[in-house]
């Protein structure tokens, strides 16, 4: 029996406890991680670029350095500078012997030799961003913020007398006025092509095109069109871009479309979604060009909606969809270098997989089992490359061979730091869930973990609702493994409303927030509870961000069997939430528009703040300033409204985050406060100091 098996028993180590030799995955450990980027082959499919970067607590200073991978050996060989606060982007090869990355949205060359001179190439008079190149080609993309009708020279020179203004208003009719944390601007994002050749031994970058130019006139400059991913075809001639059309709706329509066009920028943008109103995403040219795949959403306002693989064949312009009986919803896709078979990413109870799609009959094949995987990339014929990780194990570079199914591991970017470190694999749990089905869950045990003793319950509870938790390792505030390192017993379940378990299950959750959720999480801990007799229920408390802080604001209305909470970036009432939110189509589709009767109704219905005075329970909030999905007020209205009953509740405030927390720092105060209030509230005592 294997010791992952023994461990499912409380077996794998001297009387039931986990090794002592191992240390806790403490905060400071967490986040001085490296992470590994994802790779990027070189023309002659030899060789694959790849980013690792990592933070410096003492010095608060991340660093970001280059290194490549021979995928025939898994020789690994560093190439620019490690030095603290040093840092770069956006790999790409300019040929077999040249490498570029951006900094600072400077685009540099390099020799293909460890620490050789960095050269700029191009130094444009904005930053650009998402950089492509193809030496057969000669052209150079990249996404640049300009001005309305005006060059990237033109667009800097707007950029400085703006910021001389006498006054600072920005005046919005569209409600397209903000979104995520930015407020809408004259400078939007567009694409560019140049060519880029090397001349007399130096690469020398030609005059831009701008790609968006000749989208239709928009008549608010502040709301015009913006690129938010492109492809360019492999011979050079084709680009094909995503973009949300402006009109005075945005906030309350989820359209995104695609268009194709010709890199020489001298005709119109063709759209390829005239009879689609819903997101569009990861487009891609297949190998020779010929044909262009993306991702579709067919339902108008669902932002959410199952993604279908649709292809276009540019001479015909005849585009059809495949896999169509698909009840599981891709992320990305890569071309075969045949161009007979699409690899796609997709969610499949809890695990990101690697599915291939023949593109002529649709017929699906997993080529992946468990964890998470993602960045495919096609080596030659019979290799594809990708970054896997799992709950126990962080984000490193494989390979798998298409013949035999087997992969290997390329890349150990933290071997050294996590030698004797204990990180706990996920158990499967399934029982019987709101309206009978069954849903899925896991549990990870604690750190110095006894069978005999009792320990303590992190719930984590995840955002979207039509998300999932998935077994990855996270680079986050939502690791599983940073909980069980503190001596929890940590439980993830993905309850009605999940993603990968169907689009029915995801569709379940409309008009019912408050209610099949709710259901099946009371259902799925006394489930753990009642199974494992170390698992404490009389010291639990439940954490969530996004939609889990709305389901933690649910629970304190509605149950006192927890400890404490912890809310992130949650909605406490969903009528001021629907009034504050940046995207209206996502309230609108999910549960109604506050002014008509039968909207008013369901919000009500599904209103933690309808329950105010049930509840009862200390809670923590963490909100960021710059959040405009779930805006400051509604954590602020909950942590008034139980502080003026007297009942424990503490704010923290990030004045310079947003939905998420982006900036280390302030990463490991969230972990500080957020393991030190559970941990105070269950009584419990962490086996490393928190503070």
């Amino acid at each position: 029996m294997t010791c992952l098996a023994l461990w499912a028993l409380g077996f794998c180590a001297v009387n039931g406890s986990s090794d002592s030799s191992t240390k806790p995955l403490t905060i400071g450990l967490f986040h001085s991680l490296s992470r590994v980027g994802a790779p990027v082959v070189s023309p002659n499919q030899k060789l694959a670029l790849f980013v690792t970067s990592y933070y410096n607590q003492d010095s608060n200073r991340s660093t970001a350095y280059l290194s490549y991978i021979e995928i025939g050996s898994g020789n690994i060989v560093p190439l620019t500078e490690i030095k603290a606060g040093t840092t770069l982007s956006n790999p790409l090869w300019f040929d077999d012997k040249t490498f570029g990355f951006l900094r600072r949205g400077v685009l540099y060359k390099q020799d293909l030799q460890a620490n050789a001179t960095a050269e700029i190439v191009y130094n444009p008079p904005v930053s650009i961003s998402s950089a492509s190149y193809r030496e057969d080609t000669g052209l150079l993309s990249f996404v640049a913020n300009v001005y309305p009708n005006a060059s990237l020279a033109e667009s800097a020179a707007f950029k400085r007398a703006e910021e001389t203004k006498a006054d600072s208003a920005q005046v919005y009719d569209n409600l397209w006025a903000r979104h995520w944390n930015e407020w809408m601007t004259l400078e939007k994002p567009n694409l560019f092509v140049a060519p880029l050749n090397k001349t007399s031994g130096q690469w020398k970058v030609g005059e831009e095109v701008n790609l968006s130019d000749l989208l239709p006139h928009s008549p608010d400059p502040l709301t015009r069109w913006h690129v938010d991913e492109y492809a360019i075809s492999p011979p050079g001639n084709y680009a094909a871009f995503l973009a949300r059309p402006p009109t005075t709706n945005m906030t309350w329509s989820a359209n995104v479309n695609v268009y194709l066009t010709s890199t020489t920028g001298t005709s119109r943008p063709r759209l390829l979604t005239p009879h689609l109103s819903g997101q569009a995403s990861a487009p891609v040219f297949s190998s020779d060009g010929k044909r262009l795949a993306w991702l579709q959403m067919e339902t108008p306002g669902y932002e959410a909606d199952i993604n279908r693989i649709y292809i276009h064949t540019i001479a015909s312009r005849e585009t059809i969809s495949i896999a169509h009986d698909w009840d599981l919803s891709p992320h990305s896709l890569a071309w075969s270098k045949d161009d007979k078979t699409l690899y796609s990413v997709t969610g499949s109870k809890g695990r990101n997989l690697i599915v291939a799609v023949d593109t002529e009959t649709g017929h699906r094949k997993e080529l992946t089992v468990g964890g998470s995987s993602g960045a495919v990339r096609p080596v030659g014929t019979q290799s594809l490359l990708y970054v896997y990780s799992n709950t126990d194990q962080t984000g490193d570079i494989h390979m798998l061979d298409l013949a035999s199914g087997k992969s290997k591991q390329l890349t150990e970017a933290n071997k050294d730091k996590l030698k004797d470190v204990y990180l706990s694999p996920a158990e499967d749990f399934w029982f019987n869930g709101a309206m009978g089905d069954r849903v899925h869950g896991w549990m990870l045990r604690p750190y110095g973990f006894d069978r005999r003793k009792k320990y303590p319950i992190a719930l984590l509870i995840h955002g979207g609702p039509q998300q999932a938790s998935i077994q990855s390792f996270m680079h986050t505030q939502w690791n599983p493994n940073m909980y069980a390192s503190a001596g929890f017993v940590t439980v993830v379940i993905n309850f009605h409303g999940s993603s990968s378990y169907g689009q029915n299950f995801t569709n379940s959750i409309r008009h019912r927030w408050g209610d099949y959720p709710y259901v099946d999480i009371m259902r799925g801990i006394d489930y753990v509870t009642t199974r494992f007799s170390f698992a404490d229920k009389s010291r639990m408390a439940a954490l969530g961000g996004s939609y889990g802080g709305y389901m933690v604001n649910w629970l304190n209305g509605h149950t006192d069997q927890f400890k404490c909470f912890v809310a992130h970036d949650g909605k406490f009432s969903t009528v001021s939430g629907y009034y504050g939110t940046d995207e209206l189509w996502f309230p609108e589709w999910d549960l109604g528009k506050p002014w008509e009767g039968a909207g008013r109704a369901i919000l009500e219905v599904n209103n933690p703040e309808r329950f105010a005075a049930d509840f009862k329970t200390p809670t923590l909030f963490v909100h960021g300033e710059k959040d405009f999905r779930i805006p400051i007020s509604e954590s602020l209205s909950a942590w008034a409204m139980l502080r003026r009953r007297n009942i424990a509740a503490r704010l923290v405030y990030f004045p310079d985050e947003d939905h998420w927390i982006n900036k280390m720092g302030n990463s490991i105060r969230w972990y500080t406060e957020v393991l030190d209030w559970i941990s105070s509230w269950t009584k419990s005592t962490p086996p490393y100091h928190i503070r």
